[in-house]
């Protein structure tokens, strides 16, 4: 009996030995193929979302040049002769704008997000701070050309971060 029992021991061992060695190297294996996939699902969403994110980064980078107090005097004229008509339609302009492109937010950085919105109520700032020690629409405009030409303004450094932060995902 005890022969037997030693007998089939000998049979037994091996198999459940080499039974628990397949099943971790199976149970590893899964494993890793789990990690496979989940690297390979977020490869692809990062793809996907990777033009997303630098088309919002555009936008982001075209308000601010939009929005720039130089630029606009170029592209928005008075309506009137009245100063705080001229800076209230810059100002809606700049209000307007921003909120085409509110929804960037979701797209952008956190901190490109504060820059942008910084830079938008700077600006408006300083246009309702011109608008404060002049009386005619080509003070107004003249103000605005002098202030802004000689400093880096609000939205040159928001363009600034802008770039930065695009240059990081492409490099």
């Amino acid at each position: 009996m005890e022969d037997q029992l030693l007998e089939s021991i000998t049979y037994v061992l091996p198999a459940v030995v080499s039974g628990i060695i397949a099943y971790y190297f199976f149970k590893s294996y899964l494993i890793d193929q789990q990690s496979l996939r989940k690297f390979q699902l977020l490869n692809d969403q990062k793809k996907e979302s990777f033009p997303i994110k630098l088309q919002a980064y555009e936008r982001m980078l075209l308000f601010c040049e939009r929005i720039h107090p130089a630029k606009m005097m170029i592209r928005i004229h008075p309506i009137s002769d009245k100063p705080i008509e001229y800076v209230s339609l810059l100002i809606l302009t700049i209000e307007q704008e921003f909120e085409h492109n509110l929804v960037q937010q979701l797209y952008v950085s956190t901190d490109a997000w504060k820059a942008v919105t910084n830079a938008k109520i700077l600006v408006i700032n300083k246009l309702q701070q011109i608008l404060t020690q002049v009386s005619s629409v080509s003070e107004v405009q003249e103000t605005i050309f002098k202030e802004f030409s000689n400093i880096s303004t609000p939205t040159e450094i928001a363009i600034e971060i802008l770039k930065n932060e695009v240059n990081k995902f492409i490099s």
